[in-house]
């Protein structure tokens, strides 16, 4: 049995040596359970009090975790972890463009960047189902959905756009579970945003999410809505950064501490 059929006992070195490989998972939810995934921001030396700003006004979105010295590729607090090479896929946008998705940045890699390490929901995932809460991209084998939403982020200097939102469908006898359970993870995003009608965000649709795949509902599904670590993927494109790097949407860095850790 290979590590991606059996990825939630791994430990996070582990899971690291194997997207090192080039083994690239559809998304890292369930992996090495009960351990903080984090998404990944690296912008030019120029660029990083504005996105540090940004991050600080739009905590939902953005949970800071670690911030990384200028030149230094490395995570420290959270993991020990080349962020070159340590996440399954990353993405390079310039100017606001996505100009390549790769397996490995080194190649990219500038000694100017500061890398932003922020929360992500696939962190609370593993209380959630121990709080019975179904996982239904899980259980079908797909990516979270995400969505770019009509809601605006608090801009900061150069970077001002849209939150994006994951979404989750949950049995409505659960929903006020999910609600408590998330909120006590504030460095994952916390409780939902939204739940309910998605025209409330402006989502024309579940069935076309902007990142990520579609999910199926079973009968008495309700949507529900987290803020998403994506958000500043969308706030490059809309600001015309002019070189970014991130993590690949659902593709995160796992990092070594633990969930429990982390919600204290």
């Amino acid at each position: 049995m290979t590590a991606l059929e059996q990825p939630g006992i791994l430990t996070p070195s582990q899971a690291r040596e194997v997207f090192r490989t080039g083994e690239v998972p559809e998304t890292t939810s369930g992996w090495c359970r009960g351990h903080v995934q984090a998404n990944l921001l690296a912008v030019p030396r120029d660029l990083a009090f504005d996105a540090l700003l940004f991050a600080l006004r739009n905590p939902g979105p953005c949970p800071l975790l670690e911030v990384t010295d200028p030149g230094d590729p490395h995570a420290h607090e959270i993991a020990t972890a080349d962020l070159r090479t340590d996440l399954p896929a990353y993405r390079v946008y310039e100017h606001g463009r996505l100009v390549a998705e790769v397996t490995d940045a080194t190649e990219y890699w500038r000694d100017d960047l500061v890398a932003l390490l922020t929360g992500c929901s696939f962190t609370f995932e593993t209380a959630l189902a121990t709080a019975g809460v179904p996982l239904r991209h899980i259980e079908q084998g797909r990516n979270v959905p995400m969505y770019v939403t009509s809601w605006q982020c608090r801009p900061a200097g150069r970077l001002a756009g849209p939150l994006v939102v994951s979404m989750r469908p949950v049995p409505a006898t659960l929903v006020a579970t999910a609600i408590e359970v998330t909120a006590g993870h504030p460095l994952a995003h916390g409780a939902p945003v939204h739940t309910g009608d998605p025209a409330g965000l402006g989502i024309a649709s579940l069935d076309r999410p902007d990142f990520g795949d579609a999910v199926e509902f079973e009968d008495g599904d309700v949507p529900m809505f987290w803020a998403c670590g994506v958000t500043p993927q969308a706030v490059v494109m809309a600001s015309e950064a002019p070189f970014v790097i991130t993590h690949s949407p659902g593709r995160m860095l796992i990092t070594d501490r633990s969930d429990e850790n982390l919600a204290q």
